[in-house]
């Protein structure tokens, strides 16, 4: 992807707002949740919808017995698989990973079978934590030995209590390391494995550090203030991990989750409850919330964040008239863990010092703090002035760009390089420091020699005949005679022939751009991962299928 195109110098462009000195205790995971823990010993940290539910110093003490029965279990390995829901019980296993000074490997089971044993090859995973509860509705066969919390909680001794006490209540827990080894983490170490979906090939492990998960807590603080968010993507998941568990753990905050993504009633109905202020998910999900909750649900959400794909204009209008908020999009991924930009509701500053809106249409927002963005001209590799029509290569830089894949330095060294890494997205920065996307350079065909952005033919389906996200998908596959062709993707919702769609964006679009009406392909509904992402390779696979 990106060896073709020049990587800008170390310090080619700056951020625009420096990032800020983190507090002395974030120097790991553990001692970070340790430290907020006593400070705020009974707020409440995490609740679920089974009724669960614990105040900071329980959690802590919680996770600190378990911390020395996992160090027990897997004595010997350096990491720890998990397989949990987002829950009250998941979050306390991740934070005890954290306090026994492994890495944690949450195995994301929207991936199905081959997604997770594939993770756990990668990992060198011998055992897998995982809760009976939890387990007979993730559907899903590991390929390790199952442990499960239910009967670790019968081997905790009353030492083990002992040794939490003196976590939750000892002066300088620092000096409690050799009890529990993640208070002494380097915060660069691995924190975590997380794997990418799989979407466009085989999963790749990507290596977090310490630093890189805290920093981006520290960024989306200083980015917008909230108080309590409701998760329910899965801790495999980026932004299930970092924001919905360890942003809210570092900052005190509050967090309601939910098992399942797929019930948007349920979820709509704990936004309502507990009044939520933020919740995040992809636009293709969040038809199904438009579908199925009402505007009272939503009425205390302050951040309705949309990431992971292109949220379109008609979307955005959809849920400001049905749930009245307004969605901000953000541009996120797993190797930059994963907050890099993001649209917010209240005024924000300009480079050069103005005060300007904080959400502007179209725009993925200003970078966090900290992070500085770089445009390369897709023909000469150079660096693009800012303007909205300076578009080129997004590369991405500050601390929170991973540590690289895990045994894989030549994909490493492929997309990150300088301290930039390379996002596959094409886009530009405007005068004002928001950031545009446009398309994913794999989301290019190279179609008789020239480019074809299939976001844009998309779109032009889309407009011409009224339908959504969920109707129609480009992808492209081999042609003997222009080296690409384009096909369309479609549900019964795209009610006109083809040769009524060709004919209707050939009026906009070149004609090189204009997938043939042969090159049509009817599914009764497009494949999309357990998170809501399209899944751009099980559509290259129907096209093959059918057409090759």
């Amino acid at each position: 992807m990106s060896q073709d195109f020049p990587f800008p110098a170390r310090d080619a462009v700056r951020p625009d707002r420096p990032f800020p000195d983190m507090p002395a205790s974030w120097r790991n995971l553990g001692l970070a949740f340790t430290t907020r823990a006593r400070s705020k010993p009974n707020k409440r940290f995490v609740l679920d919808t089974t009724g669960a539910e614990l105040n900071y110093r329980p959690a802590l003490e919680k996770a600190g017995a378990l911390a020395r029965v996992l160090l027990r279990v897997t004595e010997g390995e350096p990491g720890i698989g998990l397989l949990v829901p987002p829950s009250v019980g998941g979050a306390v296993a991740n934070v005890a990973t954290a306090l026994s000074g492994k890495w944690s490997a949450n195995l994301n089971y929207a991936a199905g079978d081959k997604g997770v044993n594939s993770a756990i090859k990668q990992c060198g995973l011998k055992k897998v934590i995982t809760s009976r509860a939890a387990f007979d509705k993730l559907r899903v066969k590991p390929d390790a030995e199952l442990i499960y919390l239910e009967d670790l909680k019968d081997q905790v001794t009353d030492l083990d209590k002992a040794a939490a006490m003196a976590l939750s209540y000892m002066p300088l827990p620092h000096l409690l390391s050799w009890v529990f080894p993640g208070l002494g983490s380097h915060p660069n170490s691995m924190a975590t494995v997380l794997f990418s979906s799989g979407s466009t090939g085989e999963p790749k492990g990507i290596m977090l550090s310490h630093r890189n998960i805290l920093s981006n807590a520290w960024q989306v603080k200083h980015h917008g203030q909230m108080s309590n968010v409701v998760g329910f993507l899965p801790f495999g998941h980026s932004f299930g991990l970092t924001i919905t568990l360890w942003t809210v753990a570092a900052l005190g905050l509050e967090a309601h989750y939910h098992t399942n993504p797929l019930e948007p009633q349920v979820i709509g109905e704990l936004l309502q409850k507990h009044k939520a202020e933020m919740m995040a998910c992809t636009p293709t999900l969040m038809r199904s919330f438009l579908r199925r909750c009402t505007r009272e649900q939503f009425q205390h959400v302050k951040w309705l964040l949309l990431g992971a794909e292109k949220l379109k204009p008609e979307l955005q209008a959809d849920i400001q008239k049905k749930l009245g908020v307004q969605a901000l999009e953000g541009l996120g991924c797993t190797e930059l863990s994963p907050v890099v930009s993001a649209n917010v509701p209240q005024d924000v500053q300009t480079p050069d010092g103005r005060t300007v809106p904080g959400h502007k249409i179209g725009t993925v927002g200003q970078p966090v703090v900290g992070t500085a963005v770089a445009i390369v001209d897709l023909n000469t590799g150079k660096l693009q002035p800012r303007g909205e029509k300076n578009e080129g290569l997004i590369f991405v830089s500050g601390p929170q760009v991973m540590l690289g894949y895990l045994h894989k330095p030549d994909l490493t060294a492929s997309v990150l390089q300088n301290g930039w890494y390379c996002t596959g997205d094409i886009g530009s920065v405007d005068e004002d420091g928001f950031v545009r996307i446009t398309d994913r350079l794999s989301r290019f065909a190279k179609v008789g020699g020239e480019m074809v952005p299939m976001g844009t033919v998309e779109s032009a389906i889309r407009n011409h005949c009224k339908v959504n996200e969920l109707a129609v998908a480009i992808t492209a596959i081999p042609d003997d005679a222009r080296g690409e062709r384009l096909v369309v993707i479609h549900t019964p919702e795209l009610t006109q022939s083809p040769a009524e769609v060709t004919a209707l964006i050939g009026t906009d679009l070149p004609a090189l751009w204009v997938p043939k009406a042969k090159d049509f392909v009817k599914v009764e509904k497009l494949p999309v991962g357990g998170t809501g992402k399209l899944d751009l390779r099980a559509l290259k696979e129907i096209a093959l299928a059918q057409l090759s």
